[in-house]
């Protein structure tokens, strides 16, 4: 996998490595000049939200002693299933120690902020093991590699070229040799983990990160070979996991996570060999990343299927880059940096990234928003609209695809749509990560089984999880004034008696924009029940004569006014609560419209009408 695209042998990558240049500053500094950097940073106006808050963090992190990871904490995962009270604590200490390296970074005088790094990478290099309990398995943490143990290992890696000679020999000794042990070690002289052939984020991050800490810190050309053949084997997994249209199938938070990791490890690549072996220049990774503009619906909201939050901020530094490598790439919106403080996961490289890759002059003018259009993407089955109108922005996503995505959810045929920042028909997104949540009881959490999501519920059945539970497109069409999803559906429900489900979608982009949602049946013999699910925030409020309000509250706000056939369609509406993933309870409420009589051909519409 070079610039050539064809896959490399060991003689190939032994070749290749005797040829890089060596890991130093470069690989970050056009110059190599850190110091200059970084005085740039402090005094120009580029960067100064980025310091604030990374000062602001700082201050905050002085007050609080660094949290332990006891075994009372660990155990809690094998004990109740819940995995919050750890990785808190876990997070935290990679929060200590990321805003303390970037301080030292920013102010190389400041004693009190090396003192702090200097026993943060003490401690972290001290820590029973760096992967999550959740995902030790039964390998042991000897032989364990998971993502925070893959991306720890980066991050010291990182942080060592960076403070070099800085760091006490003591300190510099001690990461090389956690990293030997922790990642290297286990990682050459173990059978492939199963991650190296994961079509999805954990073989981009696991083994982007094992790549990139070997390029940094690894001396032996033997050892550095033998990591990168797998490395791209992996990779190659990864990529497989998209289709031709270059949509993540996992959402936008993922592809943030998993293609980011990807990206780090390509450039770090791209640099040591001068260009030799070039993941960039393969057409597939510049759809990929393409993806983020076409997944937001309008400011920070996304079409966030599967288990993705509904707003998601970019990663500043890697959007830059992308665009710097790809003409196609749309810079986002300045507003919708990430704050420092955003990722509850603390991750280093992106973070560093975001001051190092920001580039003032990228680009040029940019919009306040994102500007309006609509994408099909005939691999995953989304349709994604943002419109724009003198009445404001409104933004619609629908989905087809399958029930056995990775974080799958079983939504087929599911939508969503937004005004002018608020949410009408939702998508739950991500429930609290627990053993449960990924276990056998995972479609009975609302977010992820289909009773969380706008489909029908046919004789009291949900969809049905799996691959072969599956939409067909019969028609996706995008237009300057109408878009339209036409799906077979009959596949997603596991139901003898139902012969035939089509869903069609028609967006008309008025300047009070329509969604019209026809659903037509077949059925052997007359369902016992059949109801039309509309998934919302919004409290619904029944304004009789067939039709149901939805209004987001407050002086000048839009609503949506959902039209039906009041003789045929019988409304009702439960109030529900779900964990989101960070362990709050969320409301929603489930607006039902059950057919009164169903018979064994049905056809039941809904108009969805801003006002």
């Amino acid at each position: 996998m070079n610039s050539l695209g064809r896959t490399l042998e060991r003689e190939d990558w032994l070749t290749i490595v005797s040829r890089m240049v060596p890991a130093d500053l470069r690989l970050y500094y056009p110059d190599g000049d850190q110091g200059a950097f970084w005085r740039r940073v402090r005094e120009s106006g580029e960067h100064r939200e980025e310091v604030r808050e990374i000062r602001a963090e700082a201050e905050r992190l002085r007050q609080e002693k660094n949290p332990e990871l006891t075994f009372s904490l660990f155990t809690i995962y094998a004990n109740r299933g819940t995995r919050l009270e750890y990785e808190r604590v876990y997070f935290e200490r990679r929060r200590r120690l990321n805003t303390f390296v970037l301080l030292a970074l920013l102010d190389p005088d400041d004693q009190d902020a090396e003192h702090e790094l200097l026993d943060m990478i003490w401690s972290v290099c001290g820590e029973y093991t760096w992967c999550l309990p959740a995902h030790l398995g039964e390998d042991g943490h000897d032989r364990a590699i998971d993502l925070f143990a893959a991306e720890t290992g980066f991050t010291l890696g990182e942080i060592a070229l960076l403070l070099q000679g800085r760091l006490p020999k003591l300190l510099q000794t001690r990461i090389e040799a956690e990293v030997n042990r922790r990642l290297f070690w286990p990682f050459l002289r173990s059978a492939p983990y199963e991650w190296e052939t994961a079509t999805h984020n954990w073989a981009a991050v696991c083994a982007g990160s094992v790549g990139a800490a070997a390029l940094l810190l690894l001396r032996d050309p033997e050892a550095l070979s033998a990591i990168l053949q797998r490395v791209q084997a992996s990779l190659e997994c990864y990529l497989q996991g998209f289709g031709a249209d270059g949509a993540c199938p996992e959402g936008p938070g993922y592809w943030n996570y998993g293609f980011g990791y990807f990206v780090y490890f390509a450039d770090l690549l791209a640099r040591r060999t001068l260009g030799e072996a070039d993941l960039f220049a393969l057409d597939k990774v510049r759809r990929i990343a393409e993806f983020q503009q076409k997944c937001y619906l309008g400011g920070d909201r996304v079409a966030n299927f599967s288990d993705a939050l509904p707003h998601c901020r970019v990663q500043i530094g890697l959007s830059y880059e992308l665009a710097r490598r790809y003409k196609s790439v749309q810079l986002p919106p300045p507003g919708l940096r990430a704050d420092y403080r955003d990722d509850h996961c603390s991750r280093w490289a992106p973070a560093f990234r975001n001051l190092i890759w920001k580039n003032g002059t990228a680009g040029g003018e940019q919009d306040r928003d994102w500007p309006a259009a609509s994408y099909d993407l005939p691999d995953a089955q989304w349709l994604v609209s943002r419109h724009r109108s003198t009445a404001g922005s409104f933004g619609f996503a629908a989905k087809g695809g399958h029930n056995g995505e990775p974080h799958n959810h079983n939504d087929l045929g599911h939508f969503i749509l937004i005004a002018a920042g608020d949410t009408f028909a939702a998508d739950l997104g991500s429930g609290e990560y627990t053993a449960d949540y990924f276990g056998t009881g995972r479609y009975r959490y609302d977010c992820n089984g289909s009773q969380g999501h706008s489909v029908p519920i046919i004789n009291g059945r949900y969809q049905a999880e799996g691959e072969r539970h599956a939409a067909a497109v019969l028609e996706a069409a995008t237009g300057e004034t109408r878009d339209a999803l036409r799906l077979d559906l009959t596949g997603a429900y596991d139901e003898a008696g139902l012969e035939r489900f089509i869903r069609s979608f028609v967006w008309n982009k008025t300047e009070l924009p329509v969604l019209e949602l026809t659903d037509e049946f077949r059925f052997v013999s007359p369902p016992e029940t059949l109801a039309e699910r509309v998934v919302t925030p919004l409290p619904p409020a029944m304004l009789g004569n067939g039709e149901v309000l939805l209004a987001a509250g407050g002086g000048g706000k839009r609503a949506l006014r959902i039209v039906y056939d009041g003789q045929r369609l019988e409304p009702d509406v439960q109030p529900h609560t779900f964990r989101n993933h960070f362990g709050q309870d969320e409301t929603w409420y489930s607006l039902d419209f059950i057919v009164k009589q169903p018979g064994l051909i049905e056809r039941v519409r809904l108009r969805f009408e801003f006002v």
